[in-house]
């Protein structure tokens, strides 16, 4: 049998070209949010970067996200690559060479986006038009904790 994908750019025969496409997928997964980091943030960075982004939100005029899950994952991320690289290099971007982009600092929290045009690619400072903003900019550190037990990525 043979099955023609459209990929969106071109039309391939998938037995020749892709010997397992055919195969179907016994379990469907859900998209998880997570953040993957190799070393788990110490207590102080965590804080530290839990404090900097309540600072940097009132700042901004920006909030957090209203699902606090997702700025619970953003600053564990954050405050292990402050740990691990010695900058809050931003958890939602795959990098080639984290050492290279921190180098760089286009990337380091906040980033190039957020401080030029209020644009947060993790979601972590949101401005009030967006729909998924929550009402404040304030998380704790037991909400942190709580939140990212048991997501794929994140450890606690």
């Amino acid at each position: 049998m043979q099955m023609i994908y459209d990929t969106g750019l071109l039309l391939f025969s998938a037995p020749r070209a892709l010997p397992f496409a055919s195969r179907k997928c016994s379990h469907a997964r859900q998209p998880r949010l997570s953040v993957r980091a190799s070393t788990e943030p110490g207590e102080k960075s965590l804080e530290g970067m839990r404090k900097f982004s309540e600072q940097y939100a009132r700042r901004t005029n920006t909030y957090f996200c209203s699902d606090k899950s997702v700025t619970a994952v953003v600053v564990k991320g954050l405050a292990a690559h402050k740990d691990e690289l010695g900058a809050p290099l931003c958890p939602c971007r795959h990098y080639d060479d984290k050492k290279a982009e921190v180098a760089q600092g286009f990337w380091n929290c906040p980033c190039v986006p957020m401080r030029e045009r209020k644009e947060c690619h993790c979601m972590l400072f949101l401005t009030e038009d967006n729909g998924f903003r929550g009402d404040d900019a304030t998380i704790s550190l037991d909400t942190i904790h709580e939140t990212t037990k048991g997501i794929s990525g994140v450890q606690d």
